[in-house]
């Protein structure tokens, strides 16, 4: 039985490679085919970019809107300000104050979240097609009337939330080798060679006019995509 299963295992180790050069990969094209989903994309008069994927299989729309600021766009004295801002605008609006989630949790949304990396800030939600209404209004309104509610006590408590995330990875396993990696990757002036969660420092410098001036310079229309897919 043992020198049955070793006369098998040498054949295969003999044509495996045979067979592997044989073999060719698939046109791009037909891969690209396999996984294109069809959307439509336009471009607002105050320069917000829109791209809209029908699909009624069920009545919900998902909502995604993206900013092109991260991580990268941080001066030197103000790492973390990209991911403190995500936080920020989870804190209500002018129009809308307090929890951001609450409203649109009472009309039956999921996966509400946001993220930052390196070079986005991204905010989505899935959403009953009826309710799409009211979370774009809520989106436009966090775009365009956000600061009038972040307050001094809205950034402490923020600033105290990011910087307990950040000990929190600190003292996971392996929690400081990102630092090492980006550092090591990257060299000094590189805007990846800091980390995007920033340092304990530069998250308690954060002024209340530090984090305004940063939403005014990077949170306009012509700076950010919308998406919508779904029952549309």
């Amino acid at each position: 039985m043992t020198t049955s299963l070793f006369a098998i295992a040498a054949a295969t180790a003999l044509t495996a490679p045979a067979a592997a050069q044989d073999a060719k990969a698939a046109p791009l094209a037909d891969l690209v085919s396999k996984v294109k989903i069809p959307y439509e994309s336009f471009k607002l008069d105050n320069g917000l970019t829109v791209l809209v994927h029908t699909d009624r299989k069920a009545p919900v729309v998902a909502v995604s809107i993206w900013y092109g600021v991260g991580s990268k766009n941080e001066p030197k004295g103000k790492t973390g300000f990209a991911h403190l801002f995500e936080h920020l605008m989870f804190n209500g609006t002018e129009n809308v104050p307090g929890d951001f989630f609450a409203p649109l949790q009472q009309v039956g949304a999921t996966d509400l979240n946001g993220t930052t990396w390196f070079d986005r800030t991204n905010y989505f939600q899935t959403v009953p097609t009826a309710a799409l209404d009211m979370v774009l209004m809520m989106e436009s309104d966090r775009m365009g009337h956000l600061l009038g509610a972040v307050t001094q006590e809205v950034l402490d408590n923020q600033r105290a939330v990011v910087q307990n995330e950040k000990r929190q990875g600190d003292n996971n396993p392996y929690g400081m080798v990102e630092y090492e990696q980006l550092e090591n990757l990257y060299p000094s002036g590189h805007p990846y060679h800091h980390s995007t969660i920033g340092s304990m420092a530069d998250l308690d410098s954060a002024s209340l006019d530090d984090v305004k001036g940063w939403f005014r310079d990077n949170y306009g229309p012509n700076n950010s995509i919308l998406v919508l897919a779904g029952d549309l």
